[in-house]
């Protein structure tokens, strides 16, 4: 019995193939990190001689994650990466043609992928702008099977690295300008890419390093962090006490803070102050990464002073805004789980124009504004009024054009100015705006011209 599917997306038996050929993946690669339906549509595109008209493509929030008053964007330089390198190889060819989904494919389809380029232009928001819903932040025009097939990479880029921005430069926002933050997401990320991008993103949005190594030295950051509770259990159990693998610890890193609610933190850090006194050590700080964060902070400060108090342990900005509420008494967090994951920025790719046809999706609840669009940002002395959507022809706006035919037309920015232009933003929002239980409409008006041109379209369907 079959299952009654299209061949396309029909089940197919697992093959042999070692499950470790994935583990590890290049640039080269990215051209088939796609969703199926990009090369059936790219496919049924060149059959239809409708692979080459000009579209236009926009990748924008329909709506904020509940308690999001506004998004960082993030991710465009990966995107500008990817759309660089897009090819695909002799072999990636040969693969497709072996699964036989495309045995009625044109043969022009395989002509077009043997030279794939992407030439189109991209218009973006710099990275580190706050952007809200229903705003693009990016712009794909290009030939129609360029700007389709480019969509899934884009996506998967943009929409996480911007979830990790906004998360950081609400926490920032949250634990003030003074406070220690530090990225240490790497083990629950989504993969080792996502870790990579998380330390990238959280640092642009805010926060000062990673622990993460790779993505630190990458970044020209110094990566930071402290020790784990087996450190402690283990050398504790062979030599003897909590306080010898503090010890050991410190002879290899002389004063780096210790993490020290593995067993009693108030006995461990009665002891460090005991041991201080006698100028046996020197000590930067202390990492607490359980328990109550609020009673033990200040029964510590008050046994450690002006010893530095870190904490840790599934923080987010609301669990930090309740621990500054309470006063207690910690100079930084370190910030993982729910950095790195939650609710997700549900970006999405729509064409907006096709041959100068402007288009828009209808279904309710999920309708697109048609046509190619700027975002119009008024500030007065430095601070945000509101933004108005509009058509692409109204004026200059946020978006910037950032390549021309291929090529870049500017360089990347670097990490330090997408984070002083992220802190900038933020700084310019209103209050409520930065709320981190926001929950008014977005402060975005539509255009006269925008609002016509929708009416129109609603008419003539």
């Amino acid at each position: 019995m079959t299952s009654g599917l299209p061949s396309a997306i029909a089940p197919s038996p697992i093959s042999s193939i070692p499950a470790t050929s994935i583990s590890a993946l290049s640039s080269l690669d990215y051209s088939l990190l796609t969703d199926l339906y990009q090369l059936t549509m790219t496919a049924c595109y060149v059959g239809e001689s409708l692979d080459r008209s000009a579209a236009s493509f926009e990748l924008f929030v329909r709506k904020l994650p509940k308690g999001f008053g506004y998004l960082i964007a993030m991710g465009l330089a990966q995107a500008l990466e990817y759309l660089e390198q897009l090819q695909f190889s002799p072999a990636q060819i040969a693969e497709l043609q072996a699964t036989g989904i495309f045995k009625n494919a044109p043969e022009r389809f395989w002509e077009l992928l043997a030279t794939a380029k992407f030439t189109g232009d991209v218009w973006a928001v710099p990275e580190g702008t706050a952007i809200f819903a229903n705003e693009p932040i990016l712009r794909i025009e290009a030939p129609l099977w360029q700007a389709q097939l480019v969509e899934t990479y884009l996506l998967n880029t943009i929409n996480y690295q911007t979830l990790v921005a906004t998360r950081a430069a609400r926490l920032r926002d949250v634990a003030g300008a003074d406070a220690t933050l530090l990225e240490f997401g790497t083990r629950r990320a989504f993969s080792p890419q996502a870790a990579i991008w998380a330390a990238r993103a959280a640092i642009a949005g805010g926060l000062d390093t990673t622990s993460n190594v790779l993505a630190a030295l990458k970044l020209g950051c110094q990566p930071s962090g402290t020790m784990a509770h087996s450190l402690v259990m283990a050398i504790g159990a062979l030599e003897g006490s909590e306080q010898a693998a503090f010890r050991a610890f410190h002879r290899y890193f002389p004063g780096a803070p210790l993490l020290i609610d593995t067993y009693d933190p108030i006995a461990a850090a009665t002891e460090l102050a005991k041991q201080l006194t006698a100028g046996d050590i020197e000590l930067s700080g202390i990492r607490l990464d359980s328990g109550d964060l609020v009673s033990l902070s200040k029964q510590i400060a008050e046994i450690l002073p002006n010893i530095d108090i870190f904490a840790s342990g599934d923080l987010d900005e609301w669990e930090i805004a309740k621990l500054r509420a309470a006063n207690a008494p910690i100079n930084g967090y370190g910030l993982g789980t729910k950095l790195v994951t939650g609710s997700p920025v549900n970006g999405v790719y729509k064409l907006v124009e096709i041959d100068s046809i402007p288009t828009m999706k209808q279904s309710p609840g999920k309708m697109t504004y048609p046509g190619k669009k700027q975002i119009f940002r008024e500030l007065r002395d430095g601070e945000f009024v509101g933004d108005t959507l509009g058509l692409a022809t109204e004026g200059e706006g946020l978006l910037q054009l950032v390549m021309r035919k291929g090529d870049r037309v500017q360089p990347d920015d670097s990490l330090v100015t997408i984070r002083q232009r992220a802190d900038a933003n933020v700084a310019s929002l209103t209050t409520d705006l930065r709320d981190i239980n926001y929950d008014k409409p977005a402060p975005v008006n539509i255009s006269s011209s925008l609002l016509e041109l929708t009416q129109n379209l609603r008419e003539k369907a």
